[in-house]
């Protein structure tokens, strides 16, 4: 094989290796979305009556293992793919986050755990979004 037969079949190779890194994300992007979804039901549900705390604070594990997932899954598809690695930065920046806006939301003041919550729904419809999107 001569050097440029060997570097034209390398970005196949590299695009096969990320199809189930990139599978992973897209998977797990859209269940974060559909949980996110859920918190937004159920904190609605909490505001007006003191509804029910059990389910957002459920939901709230769900999305932490999710993101956490969907983290582990950009690292993965960056490694794969040999970048763009800002994917997993914005992941792994959300599902920290998502940390941060859960203890505000059990210790502190609901004018921060509700914008919280928007910059985590921000980007992780971001990152479902962009894992959808079509590549060349």
């Amino acid at each position: 094989m001569t050097s440029s037969t060997t570097a034209a079949t390398r970005p196949g190779r590299a695009r096969r290796a990320a199809t189930g890194p990139l599978r992973a994300v897209q998977v797990t992007a859209v269940l974060a979305v559909v949980v996110l979804a859920w918190q937004f039901v159920t904190a609605g549900e909490l505001l007006p009556r003191g509804g029910p705390v059990e389910l957002h604070a459920a939901g709230a594990i769900a999305l932490h293992v999710v993101l956490g997932l969907l983290a582990i899954a950009a690292i993965l598809l960056g490694r794969a793919a040999r970048g763009p690695w800002w994917p997993a930065v914005l992941a792994v920046l959300v599902f920290l986050l998502s940390f941060v806006q859960a203890y505000v939301g059990s210790h502190g003041p609901l004018a921060v755990h509700v914008p919280c919550a928007l910059v985590v729904t921000v980007g992780t419809v971001w990152l479902a979004a962009w894992s959808l999107t079509p590549r060349s």
